[in-house]
């Protein structure tokens, strides 16, 4: 059980944090594991680091904090969410007047599934992240908020950032992935935009398809609107997904316009690693 002297803090009483300048990041829940919590905290610190906001606790301490959570809600699927704020100052722009900044986490009841339905998506017309922003996980969420709405009005689920030189970046929250013509599985390099805990542990699971036959190749490298939009199959990579078939970019069939067949052999993959997979991926949670 969360013991009550540990300041962890929910949502619903949250403080008036100044211009709410968080970090955060999230895990999921499956049966009774929490899946890759150790990577997302790196990167949550790193993020945190990043917008120089120091956390009020240890690493091991956050984790030990979100597990109890964890365990106190008896959520045993769903997603876990957690922020970290510079905390309640002086309403200036500068951190310096916030006495110590401040760790929430919520547990959200979820029951997501496999998805197996492909969606449409566009190039996306609002400015993406600079570097800076777009690798540090932040609450500036607006670009992604405008370009999922922006797919909306035009019929799609959501959207694809290209960069300035033309390259593959991201979609809003989701990394991207293809397999090509030559069945070479790639996603675009991770120096621009958010390391994706979901999309580097795919990498990490892809080879095995290699061993199999079924895949020439795993690779990350820059790839062209034009080389991504002949690719054979596309899916967005995430947490919350953790894997969404695309079929249709810009009015655009990919490949034949259906669910690849790859695209579903790893979708398995991934979520059996999930499921039952061992390693340190999975954190035992103590339901009482």
């Amino acid at each position: 059980m969360v013991n009550p002297t540990v300041p962890w803090k929910a949502p619903e009483v949250e403080n008036d944090d100044d211009f709410r300048v968080h970090v955060f990041s999230s895990s999921s829940e499956m049966g009774r594991y929490l899946y890759e919590l150790d990577v997302h905290l790196d990167r949550f610190l790193l993020s945190a680091s990043k917008a120089k906001i120091s956390s009020p606790f240890s690493q091991s301490t956050l984790r030990s904090i979100i597990i109890q959570l964890t365990a106190a809600s008896k959520c045993k699927k769903g997603t876990l969410r957690f922020w970290l704020s510079a905390g309640p100052g002086d309403f200036l722009l500068s951190s310096a007047g916030c006495p110590t900044s401040a760790f929430y986490a919520v547990v959200i009841d979820h029951d997501f599934s496999q998805c197996k339905e492909g969606v449409k998506v566009i190039t996306s017309n609002v400015p993406m992240k600079p570097p800076l922003f777009a690798t540090a996980k932040n609450v500036n969420y607006l670009p992604n908020v405008l370009s999922v709405m922006e797919a909306e009005e035009k019929g799609a689920s959501s959207s694809v950032w290209v960069d300035d030189e033309g390259y593959i970046a991201e979609g809003p929250n989701v990394n991207v992935a293809f397999i090509t013509q030559d069945k070479e599985f790639v996603m675009p390099p991770f120096d621009n935009i958010l390391h994706g805990c979901t999309a580097k542990r795919l990498l990490q699971l892809a080879p095995k398809l290699v061993d199999q036959g079924l895949l020439k190749g795993v690779a990350t490298k820059k790839i062209s609107l034009e080389e991504a939009k002949a690719a054979a199959e596309m899916m967005y990579v995430g947490s919350t997904l953790p894997l969404l078939p695309i079929i249709e970019w810009d009015d655009q069939p990919i490949g034949n316009g259906s669910v690849g067949e790859l695209t579903m052999v790893l979708s398995n993959l991934l979520w059996d690693d999930m499921v039952t997979g061992s390693g340190t991926q999975r954190i035992p949670v103590p339901y009482v």
